[in-house]
């Protein structure tokens, strides 16, 4: 049994764990206001609002429905766009700035839009004009053109005045973004989770298939998924955490991308986080994707494998036990650049799952380049990130040493790539152009790159060439 929030409503179903919320609502339910777009999550059209209790408050997250299984709406409010429309028919504040910017035309993508600004107006984002057009990152319109959906995301941003309320919520029911039901979600979630024991412990449960944000999954193998048996690690608190030692981070395999954009221990540590993760995906699927999920997806060009391949990690797998007789599950480490043996081929079992990430925080220096058709919302042509340890000058006038080096590439051979040459090369070198000049030619010798419809073999091997340098630009100034 599956028990969730839906608008006002408590939803108690038995459907298979696997069935999409998108389908629930549209089909189980008969809320039409979501739309059935791309089903792969990029159009944004099936947007919902995702409401989870953390650290005793309601956090509300966009989603992607049509990638979203009912596993993990359990213990959480979904929100579609019916469940913010006023009873009166009046237009929220959300909807009359859409309306007042002739930023709708034919509709069919502006509930998707609504959903995205509603979250923006809920959430503790700062209420810049960046970061309101920010918040509709994972929304595709096709006929209106988005300089008029912009204007209305920065009126929004106009509109936040200083309020007596404290937080975004409370905020938003005060100003009628988002009915006055939501006041009593919290309780209603505290009430659902107490008996339902929604985060079980991996030591209670015997599954010999894992899946997590599904959103690679959801898009290969839809009807599959459905009736999958699989045992969802998306909400296991066991496997949602980042912790800080004096040399190390550790991450659960299950935390999502934007948990990282919202850590301050990687603000702290990767100055230009920002910048950086907003090359990955949308928010909505940045809000659903794991880290772990990025790993065994194993695809060359994964933006996360190629983050930490470059932060040399180690990642930590688990085996369940054989009986849920209350015995620990079996753990071993590997480092993730061993973990990847040939084209979606893993050093795992297929009955063990990522448990923890692990890296060490002895880096000064790190960077990660991208190129894709577009600048956002694509999958890679090439990807690359660098993590260094650098040592001031011996003497003055000279240059600066590389003591430590990790250097990774994805788009340039059938698994993501850690460049073992490349990077034992770079330490006890010099950052120049020399040093930089001669780690090309080494680049090239441990690439292998393919021509396909993301580039031609010669282009990947040269736009590898320039990200590479542009790791030494961004990093040290160093001109090409």
């Amino acid at each position: 049994m599956i028990r969730f929030i839906l608008n006002n409503q408590t939803i108690e179903t038995e459907l298979p764990k696997g069935f999409t919320v998108l389908d629930f609502v549209r089909y189980r339910k008969n809320l039409k206001g979501t739309k059935i777009g791309c089903r792969e999550g990029d159009c944004g059209a099936c947007t919902v609002l995702v409401g989870e209790l953390i650290d005793k408050k309601v956090k509300y997250r966009t989603q992607t429905s049509c990638l979203m299984p009912l596993a993990n709406a359990a213990g959480k409010h979904i929100v579609t766009i019916e469940g913010i429309n006023k009873e009166n028919g009046e237009l929220t504040e959300v909807q009359q700035a859409l309306v007042d910017e002739s930023g709708t035309q034919c509709g069919f993508c502006t509930v998707g839009f609504v959903m995205s600004l509603t979250n923006f107006c809920l959430d503790e984002t700062p209420k810049t004009n960046e970061m309101a057009v920010s918040a509709i990152d994972g929304n595709i319109c096709r006929c209106t053109g988005y300089k008029s959906i912009e204007r209305a995301a920065m009126k929004l941003c106009d509109k936040s005045e200083p309020s007596a309320v404290a937080d975004g919520l409370s905020c938003a029911i005060e100003k009628e973004i988002v009915p006055e039901y939501f006041k009593d979600i919290n309780f209603r979630l505290k009430v659902m989770s107490e008996p339902a024991a929604l985060n079980r412990s991996l030591q209670q449960t015997v599954p010999t298939r894992f899946v997590s944000g599904g959103t690679d999954l959801y898009v290969q193998r839809p009807e599959v998924m459905v009736h999958a048996e699989a045992e969802s690690l998306f909400d296991n608190t066991e496997l949602r955490f980042i912790k800080e030692s004096d040399d190390f981070v550790e991450l659960g395999a299950s935390v999502v991308v934007t948990d990282l954009l919202e850590s301050e221990v990687f603000n702290r540590l990767f100055p230009n986080l920002y910048k950086h993760l907003k090359l990955v995906s949308s928010t909505p699927i940045r809000n659903m994707a794991t880290l772990a999920g990025n790993f065994v997806n194993a695809s060359p060009i994964g933006d996360m494998t190629a983050w930490f391949l470059a932060l040399n990690a180690q990642i930590e797998l688990s085996k369940p036990p054989a009986s849920a007789d209350g015995r620990t599950a079996q753990t071993r480490n590997i480092a993730l650049k061993d973990f990847y043996l040939g084209y979606k081929q893993l050093a795992k079992s297929d009955d063990e799952f990522i448990s923890k990430i692990r890296f060490r925080k002895n880096f000064t220096n790190f960077n990660f380049e991208k190129v894709c058709k577009r600048t956002y919302l694509d999958i890679a042509s090439v990807n690359t990130a660098i993590s260094l340890r650098s040592e001031p000058p011996a003497s003055a006038g000279g240059s600066s040493v590389i003591t430590k080096a990790h250097v990774s590439a994805g788009g340039v051979a059938p698994i993501p790539l850690y460049l073992r040459k490349t990077s034992e090369f770079l330490r006890g070198r010099e950052i120049s152009q020399e040093t930089i000049a001669e780690a090309h030619e080494i680049i090239q010798t441990e690439i292998a790159p393919i021509s396909d419809v993301r580039g031609a073999e010669n282009y990947k091997r040269l736009l590898l060439r320039q990200l590479f340098t542009a790791h030494f630009v961004e990093l040290f100034n160093i001109k090409p």
